[in-house]
């Protein structure tokens, strides 16, 4: 028997020792007593008794650690506290999860706190300890329990039963709250005030932003409860939070760690009003879970507001954070201008500049000097464009449209048209008159005309620079800020740098490529590349409005195709208009063209339903395709006894597995008191990335995939279920009395909640006809054989 196996009894007989079907530990229990050291001074000892395999941690834990023990005490005028709390000496060693040495108790540990007592009133000492352990396979969330201390007589107290039922409650169900709220309110005026919402997020959580993009997790929202007297003014605000692009999802997310706060300015015209009420709805997720949907009410006093100025009300982003942002678009930035320099529009005019400012000018130094101030006026110019985008449009503007089916489907058609025009067909221009009048004024010359010259440069440059300054500026708008500008800048700078140096050193023209059939090369790889990207945006419009015109099949195929093209481009066997004759092919093309030809059949699989790993931002998800097998892919296996006709009541077949399934707990209850056979509840979430894992990479297995098919009867409740009831028939809440249920993804999470003491999903749960445990349930079990041993032994006890 393997450690897992034996450690899974060892659970099992811990939780029945407590009588309760859901995995609950109580590993810490605190004991508290004085000890009297003269008249006015007294140590107050914390005793934890830590049961065996379980670590408690010390007060002092290195950053990125776990969650260090802490003590604080409810001072007041009747006592003073005397340095600080000390420990027990403990066991200091090299932790191989946390990568860092770590200073942590066994079997038992005491803390002593001196206090000098300043009244002969005081008897009693409230604290509280906040704690964390872990043994050799699981951590605890962060638990607290209150203390007293009792001065009179100075004898061991143990906190009382109260409150260790509280902390109970708190640290040993699975009821994770990883997220706690709290309210203030700014005055702005004597009419205007800010509602302040501010989230607490534990270590190694995520609260989501209010916009997600669709088909991501569920996003923060708030409700307010308006009333006559008061408006809201404008949307509810929020800090800058971190974007990453999340594997799973394959998206762009912003998310928050550690604390969060949300702002909305409101208008109060009664002042008889005391108060503003609201409700946040949030989602919150760690590394191995994702909570259900959860519903809080908030209360804004307006009778304790503190003064603000009015410009406290929209929130200030982060300087680090907001750097980091504009560090990565000027890069990007910085990397397109190199890459627009060796296009035909370009490369060209860079030796033609630079010999004419040294051969015009009277000494050396004066035509360098001309050449910086012309590379200087092309960064001028392209600021000055990215600051009026910003200025006509603004960044949030940009930034909401962007996101939206409109823009991708404009976009789409931009980028086909300049990709056509990059392959030869046409050539995009700014009216010639424009570069006439441009030049005229360069001939003036002076720092004018130079000015005029970078000017024409980039009105003649424009069908090559063109698509690289669109999406620059889309991308950096999306920042926000200042985020444009400073992408025209990289962008700009790459431009200019080479005009400079040329100038000041003449010699390294020599060293340049000769202009050819190579830059008309170039532009066509782009115009390739374009094409390619440009579906992605006819995508993303498709996903969102869920027409299932390109789905990943069909876009799979059409980039084979761009880049089996592209291939044959390199390799000599395409022409296009504009290309020199080719005699033969250099080294460089060669080693290109087995490069694209390498990435097209590597994309072939995945018409029969491969991952591409290496592309998975780009293509749709794997369910959304004609076939969530792939093209003429066959079923997995274990196939299921139940044919398409002969579907029960409420039941279908969930893709890809074609396991039956039913939603809805009652009707799925009584087909499996029909056939004989058990119930596997799956608590579930359209949002839970750990639920998608599971069902694509353990339930695929044969030997799982055949038990869920053909011995259990499968309900999957989704506590993220937005369906509403209808009207009038929405059941009271448990949880919260005196509210109603609004949706059913609220009453499946109740359930999980009230009768399993947890809140986490996946979550999986197998049961006899009488609702009863076959098994101990079970969450999120990537190893495939441990989940099948889990439904085999389910399975056998109910046969038992």
């Amino acid at each position: 028997m393997n450690f897992k196996k034996v450690l899974l009894l060892c659970l099992l007989a811990f939780s029945f020792s407590f009588n309760l079907f859901a995995q609950v530990f109580d590993p810490v229990k605190w004991e508290t007593k004085v000890e009297k050291v003269s008249d006015t001074e007294y140590d107050l000892i914390s005793t934890a008794t830590i049961d065996s395999g379980w670590h408690l941690y010390s007060q002092v834990v290195p950053e990125g650690g776990p969650i260090a023990t802490g003590f604080s005490y409810t001072t007041n005028a009747d006592f003073e506290l005397i340095g600080q709390t000390s420990e027990d000496e403990g066991h200091v060693v090299d932790d191989p999860v946390f990568e860092m040495k770590i200073k942590f108790f066994e079997n038992k540990a005491e803390f002593r706190q001196r206090i000098k007592v300043l009244t002969k009133e005081l008897s009693i000492v409230e604290g509280e300890v906040e704690f964390m352990v872990c043994d050799d396979e699981k951590c605890l969330p962060p638990t607290y329990v209150d203390l007293k201390f009792n001065l009179k007589p100075t004898k061991v107290i143990e906190a009382d039963s109260e409150d260790k039922a509280e902390s109970f409650r708190n640290s040993e169900s699975k009821i994770f709250e990883p997220v706690k709220w709290n309210t203030s309110v700014e005055k702005i005026s004597d009419s205007e005030y800010v509602l302040v919402s501010k989230a607490s997020i534990d270590e190694g959580w995520k609260l989501y932003s209010q916009k997600v993009p669709e088909g991501g997790p569920i996003p923060t929202g708030f409700e307010y409860t308006i009333e006559d007297g008061v408006e809201l003014v404008g949307e509810t605000t929020e800090e800058k939070g971190k974007e990453v692009m999340d594997k799973v999802f394959e998206m762009k997310i912003k998310f928050f760690k550690n604390s969060a706060e949300f702002r909305q300015k409101v208008k109060v015209l009664d002042k008889s009003t005391t108060s503003v009420s609201s409700e946040v709805s949030f989602m919150a997720c760690d590394d191995e879970r994702c909570l259900a949907p959860t519903y809080v009410d908030l209360e804004y006093d307006l009778t304790k507001s503190v003064s603000a100025s009015k410009d406290t009300y929209s929130y200030s982003e982060p300087k680090e954070e907001k750097n980091e942002g504009l560090w990565t678009i000027f890069i990007l930035g910085l990397g397109a201008g190199f890459i627009a320099l060796f296009t035909p529009c370009v490369f060209p005019l860079i030796p033609m500049t630079v010999s004419f400012f040294t051969k015009q000018s009277k000494t050396k130094s004066q035509g360098i000097k001309n050449a910086l101030i012309y590379g200087l006026c092309i960064i001028v110019i392209y600021v000055i464009l990215g600051t009026g985008v910003v200025a006509i449009f603004g960044a949030s503007a940009i930034n909401e449209f962007s996101t939206g089916v409109a823009f991708n489907l404009i976009f789409f058609v931009i980028l086909v048209i300049f990709a056509v025009s990059f392959l030869g067909a046409f050539e995009i221009m700014l009216p010639n008159s424009w570069a006439n009048k441009i030049d005229r004024k360069a001939d003036k010359g002076g720092y004018t005309g130079i000015f005029f010259m970078a000017l024409a440069l980039a009105i003649v440059s424009f069908s090559c620079t063109g698509p690289f300054v669109g999406n620059i500026i889309v991308l950096s708008a999306t920042t926000g800020g200042l985020a444009p500008m400073i992408g025209m800048l990289g962008f700009s700078l790459a431009l200019a740098l080479p005009f400079g140096l040329f100038a000041a050193f003449p010699g390294w023209l020599n060293s340049l490529p000769k202009s050819g059939g190579w830059l008309n090369t170039v532009k066509v790889v782009l115009g390739f590349l374009e094409l390619a990207f440009a579906f992605k945006f006819l995508s993303q419009a498709d996903l969102v409005l869920q027409l299932h015109f390109l789905e990943r099949e069909v876009f799979i195929a059409i980039w084979i195709a761009i880049f089996g093209a592209l291939s044959l481009y390199l390799l000599g066997k395409i022409q296009l208009p504009h290309d020199s004759p080719l005699k033969h092919i250099s080294v460089g093309r060669l080693l290109l063209g087995l490069l694209s030809l390498s990435f097209t059949v590597y994309m072939i699989p995945g018409l029969w339903g491969a991952p591409l790993n290496l592309i998975s931002a780009f293509p749709p998800p794997l369910d959304y395709s004609e076939s969530p097998y792939g093209v003429g892919n066959a079923k997995t296996g274990g196939e299921s006894t139940i044919s398409l006709a002969d579907l029960p009541e409420g039941a279908h077949l969930l893709a890809p597995h074609d396991i039956l399934a039913f939603n809805d707990y009652d009707k799925g209850l009584a087909y499996a008191k029909e056939v004989g056979k058990p119930v596997m509840l799956d608590f579930t979430g359209w949002a839970c990335v750990n639920c998608r894992k599971m069902e694509q990479n353990v339930w695929v297995e044969p030997n799982v995939l055949s038990k869920l098919k053909n011995d259990v009867v499968l309900i999957s409740l989704y506590v993220d279920e937005k369906i509403d009831f209808p009207e009038g028939e929405a059941p009271d809440s448990k949880l919260r009395p005196g509210k109603k249920l609004r949706n059913k993804g609220q009453k499946w999470s109740e359930m999980q909640t009230i009768k399993y003491k947890t809140n986490t999903q996946p979550y999986y749960v197998l049961m006899d006809h009488n609702e009863e445990n076959l098994i101990e349930p079970v969450g999120y079990t990537p190893d495939a054989e441990n989940y099948s041993a889990w439904l085999e032994a389910g399975i056998g006890n109910f046969k038992n």
